[in-house]
């Protein structure tokens, strides 16, 4: 599922963190960097939240929030939907494999060699 912007902002907030936290912990992390009403900051922790993105649980008042995958499995995720949405699978991930420098080429191979 791929996400916007913001979505992706939160997310980044979400998995440096290493801990859920709550809307008033993450509206603060983000106003570090810019502008954003604290509703706005609710909204798209609802929102990723009904997509099953993060986690949401009650802790006190206030809920607290957390990635629902790590986010090299979010990545992976968004990579097979794109794949899998692609007329030619093959061309596709051909494509894509090109596209890498041989270092990650290698650990793709390697990693997939001790799957089997």
């Amino acid at each position: 599922m791929a996400l916007g912007d913001l979505e992706r902002e939160v997310m980044t907030q979400l998995w440096d963190a290493g801990e859920p936290l709550t809307v008033r912990q993450v509206h603060e992390r983000l106003s570090r960097q810019r502008d954003l009403a604290y509703t706005t900051v609710m909204t798209v922790l609802d929102r990723l939240a009904k997509k099953g993105v993060v986690t949401q649980q009650k802790a006190d008042r206030a809920y607290r929030y957390g990635p629902a995958q790590t986010r090299e499995e979010m990545t992976a995720s968004v990579m097979l939907d794109a794949l899998t949405a692609s007329a030619d699978q093959d061309a596709a991930l051909a494509y894509f494999v090109g596209q890498l420098p041989p270092d990650a080429l290698a650990a793709a191979i390697e990693a997939a060699q001790r799957k089997k």
